[in-house]
C-alpha cells in the first residue's frame, strides 16, 4: 500500500520561506503526476503546483514565481519550496501522487501558518 507523509509545515512570518516534503512509500518511481494542494479554513481544496514524470511543472497564478515543486527519486520525496510567503498562503497543504492504473493517493496534510 502506498503511503504519503508530509512534513515541514509551521509558523512563519510574512516574507519568510518554508519547504514542505512529501515522503512516498514504498516508492515514487512509477508515479506520473505529483502535486500539492491547499485548503484554507472554510475553503475548498485547490491545486497549488503540479509536476509530471517528465519534469513539466505548473503553478496556480497566486503562487507562480514564489513556489517551486520538485522531486528526488532517490529519496522518494516530492518537495514544495515556498518563498515570499503571504498571509493568504495560510492553509493545510496536501500532497497527492498519481500512479498508472488510476491509483491516486493523498497525504494527511501539513499546516502552514503565515502570521506576524
Amino acid at each position: 500500500q502506498v503511503q504519503l507523509v508530509e512534513s515541514g509545515g509551521g509558523l512563519v512570518e510574512p516574507g519568510g520561506s518554508l519547504t514542505l516534503s512529501c515522503k512516498v512509500s514504498p516508492s515514487i518511481g512509477s508515479a506520473f503526476l505529483m502535486d500539492w494542494h491547499r485548503q484554507g479554513l472554510g475553503d475548498q481544496r485547490d491545486l497549488v503546483a503540479a509536476l509530471t514524470r517528465s519534469g513539466a511543472s505548473t503553478y496556480a497564478a497566486s503562487v507562480r514565481g514564489r513556489f517551486t515543486i520538485s522531486r528526488d527519486n532517490a529519496k522518494n520525496t516530492v518537495y514544495l519550496e515556498m518563498d515570499k510567503l503571504q498571509v493568504e498562503d495560510t492553509a493545510v497543504y496536501f500532497c497527492r501522487v498519481q500512479f498508472p492504473g488510476g491509483n491516486v493517493y493523498w497525504g494527511q496534510g501539513t499546516r502552514v501558518t503565515v502570521s506576524s
